[in-house]
């Protein structure tokens, strides 16, 4: 009896383990979904804004870019222009030279000041 008790206990914690992991890959993809939602822009967009663009035309055609990979994508690009906004985005069509490229578009005074390029680091 003792035997048949510690089998049921040890299949019930492999479950409880088991669904716990499933929980975990769902969310994570989840994540991964939200991500990608939020900071890809396909490059025919970046090809049709302009600079000089108004400010709310051309985000009105971006993703909310609000992930934690901002911080990520940041890095390695040129210096942001003096007193301007920038938001940062992956690109969604496929890699340069084995490297993902950023986008970058830069807002001053209500229009789109600057539009940058470069690949991740």
């Amino acid at each position: 009896m003792a035997q048949r008790k510690g089998c049921l206990i040890g299949c019930a914690v492999a479950l409880v383990v088991g669904v716990g992991l499933l929980v975990a890959v769902v969310f994570g993809l989840g994540k991964i979904l939200d991500i990608a939602d939020k900071t890809l822009v396909d490059p025919a967009v970046y090809e049709a804004v302009k600079t000089g663009d108004a400010e709310s035309e051309v985000r009105g055609k971006l993703p909310s870019g609000d992930t934690f990979v901002k911080v990520a994508l940041k890095e390695g690009g040129p210096v942001e222009p003096e007193g301007s906004s920038c938001s940062w985005y992956m690109s969604s069509g496929a890699a340069e030279n084995g490297q993902e490229t950023v986008f970058r578009f830069c807002f001053k005074d209500g229009k789109l000041a600057e539009k940058t390029r470069y690949p991740m680091k």
